[in-house]
């Protein structure tokens, strides 16, 4: 393993298990998730394919802890939903430069609900092998953007590549005294990171805000929806965020920047993350690509008085 030179809060909401609402009842298939198409763009040096892995079905609880009860049934319609759950797609970027094909993040692979995993057949739709890839970067080791690290078959997914991840998550999930330091509720999370990381150990590098993935690809500290969360900015044009889970909800977290998020490793931290993120891409005029949002997932943030609009589009 190659480096690059708080204790959580309590998730007393946040006993969810992989699965648990997967059954909930959805009006439609959210649109992208088996995509046909894959949405390509370029941004400065960087072609963009952004492949679905499917969607995950997340509970009103999860989604809105702050909401007034009579906000939530209306707000989780929005999103695609009914009043007890609703989709979240899950938006994995290809990007080559160079001599390079790198990807962030790499799904659920079999380790998540049945509606996701499904990255390796649509990268097949896409003309895409995975044996090309040459780096992986996660944002975080959540199971639903590193489950994927190895196929059912136990051979990784992408056998080619070198893989890269915050020094502070690293530390964070591979404490062997998990067990002790952590609540219970992320116990589960702890062996699902530790199986994906060691699979890699030999060939991961720790990264750390400021580095370089590759030229003109920075690493970015959004650090609070786990302690070593990432999200990577790409240089060209007014700049393009690949935000991760910063902001999970392009719906939610833009219009209600005070709003918590039930799966945040340490909610008020997560939220200024959030809030400085979203304002920044304001000021900035900066292209997102969300990992959670309606597919594509890119689009641009808007001042809309005291909170934000999404734009999308790209």
């Amino acid at each position: 393993m190659t480096r690059i030179d708080e204790k959580p809060s309590s998730l007393d909401r946040r006993s969810f298990l992989a699965g648990s609402v997967a059954g909930a009842a959805l009006p439609l298939l959210p649109k992208g998730v088996y995509a046909a198409d894959t949405h390509r763009f370029t941004h400065g040096n960087f072609d963009i394919a952004v492949v679905s892995d499917g969607f995950l079905t997340l509970p009103v609880s999860i989604v809105l802890p702050d909401a007034a009860p009579e906000e939530r049934d209306g707000i989780m319609r929005r999103l695609g939903g009914t009043p007890e759950g609703a989709p979240f797609h899950t938006n994995i970027p290809f990007i080559r430069t160079g001599n390079d094909l790198i990807v962030v993040d790499n799904g659920s692979g079999g380790n998540f609900q049945a509606s996701a995993g499904k990255l390796s057949a649509n990268l097949a739709t896409a003309g895409i092998d995975p044996a090309d890839v040459t780096r992986v970067v996660f944002t975080h080791v959540h199971p639903d953007h590193a489950g994927g690290t190895v196929g059912a078959d136990g051979k990784l997914t992408f056998p080619n590549a070198q893989y890269f991840v915050s020094e502070r998550e690293w530390a964070f999930w591979t404490n062997p005294d998990y067990e002790k330091v952590m609540p219970k509720a992320l116990h589960g999370f702890a062996r699902g990171a530790q199986r994906d990381l060691f699979a890699v150990k030999e060939r991961l590098t720790l990264v750390k805000p400021g580095d370089e993935i590759v030229s003109g690809m920075q690493v970015l500290d959004t650090r609070g929806h786990t302690p070593g969360h990432i999200s990577l900015e790409l240089a060209g044009g007014d700049g393009l965020v690949i935000s991760g889970d910063a902001a999970t909800s392009n719906i939610v977290f833009f219009e209600h920047p005070d709003w918590h998020f039930g799966f945040d490793t340490e909610p008020d931290l997560a939220l200024k993350t959030r809030k400085t993120l979203i304002d920044r891409a304001a000021t900035e005029k900066l292209t997102l690509l969300g990992y959670h949002w309606s597919y594509p997932g890119i689009g641009r943030a808007e001042r809309n008085g005291a909170s934000y609009r999404f734009v999308a589009g790209s």
